[in-house]
């Protein structure tokens, strides 16, 4: 009997920024069974849309992916989530579903419009893998932030992620930190190194963790279309910038005409040398197509199948210069077109 029949399998990868959820989950696609379709539901705290373009440039045909831009898949109506989902599910009719919020979404609102009846007979929810980043456990400005510490509230398994790069004490912190928080009677802590993840943690089951009061889906207002994908409409600057703000970060994002292009190697050195927590990019350079990755260490590059335009998104904290930004970005541009 297909999944989709009898309750599709189906995952939270959450984690705080930079843990490493998007890379996770492309090395979890590497060891997806063949003849398997995997749907993904991917959010992000930003409103260009850049993980769903990194994701895609590394799957099969048997993998379905839906984005949910600015942070909306984790508010309290989940309006957005259940619209791409019910949609993604209908394409893809997935014998996999994972589900991959925002870095800075509350991962308990997700799980509690799963716990809605609906979908409470068409997924059969499985583990909670929290992705944590054991180097910011010395960070305040994560230990004592709620989202931080509500993704390993939720968590099944806790996976200490980006392991091979660690110093002799840094794991030693983090199973202190479950340890005070009381965290590790109950659920399993494994280690990642360079984004590798056992397969098999994602047939885990749920343990009993906190009561989830099912939230109430409102009834569409506008077309799911016009709510999930908007074509981009240029000014005659030939780019946009989108922004956003909450819990403690803003998000900054551009798209541009795929007119522009950029240069490798000014770009890598601009995102290199950023104050920002994460920087992610789906650009069009004189390298070819391209899809950075920066989380405070090296610049991740994936080559990419043709954009119909590029884009670069950013968080950072609230004091961030976005105008100084943006003209070493555009400084950045080798050749554009506007016509």
């Amino acid at each position: 009997m297909p999944s989709f029949l009898r309750g599709i399998p189906t995952n939270v990868v959450t984690g705080f920024l930079g843990a490493g959820k998007s890379t996770a989950i492309l090395n979890l696609l590497k060891e997806k069974p063949e003849g398997e379709r995997w749907a993904i539901l991917v959010n992000e705290f930003g409103e260009v849309g850049i993980d769903g373009g990194l994701l895609e440039a590394s799957s099969s045909g048997e993998v379905f992916i839906r984005e949910v831009p600015g942070g909306c898949m984790c508010c309290t109506a989940g309006l957005p989530m259940q619209m791409a989902m019910n949609m993604l599910l209908a394409r893809a009719r997935p014998d996999r579903l994972l589900i991959e919020p925002t870095g800075l979404g509350h991962p308990l609102e997700v799980l509690s419009a799963l716990a809605t009846d609906h979908y409470q007979t068409l997924l059969d929810l499985r583990a909670t893998l929290t992705l944590v980043d054991a180097r910011k456990i010395k960070d305040k400005r994560y230990t004592q932030h709620m989202v931080f510490n509500e993704q390993l509230t939720v968590a099944d398994i806790i996976v200490a992620s980006k392991a091979d790069q660690y110093q002799t004490t840094e794991l030693d912190q983090l199973e202190a930190y479950l340890q005070q928080k009381g965290w590790l009677t109950d659920r399993q802590l494994v280690t990642s190194r360079a984004g590798d993840l056992a397969v098999g943690l994602l047939d885990q089951p749920r343990r009993a963790g906190p009561s989830l009061n099912p939230v109430a889906l409102r009834a569409p207002t506008q077309s799911v279309d016009s709510a999930v994908q908007n074509e981009t409409e240029f000014p005659p600057e030939g780019f946009i910038r989108l922004s956003n703000n909450g819990n403690g970060f803003v998000s900054h994002g551009w798209i541009f005409r795929t007119s522009f292009m950029f240069d490798d190697n000014a770009l890598t050195r601009l995102i290199e040398t950023t104050s920002a927590e994460r920087i992610k990019a789906l650009i069009r350079t004189n390298s070819g197509y391209l899809g950075y990755n920066f989380s405070g260490e090296v610049v991740e590059k994936l080559k990419l199948r043709p954009l119909p335009d590029s884009r670069l998104e950013l968080i950072a904290d609230q004091d961030f210069r976005v105008d100084l930004f943006e003209a070493s970005l555009l400084a950045t541009v080798q050749t554009r077109k506007l016509a």
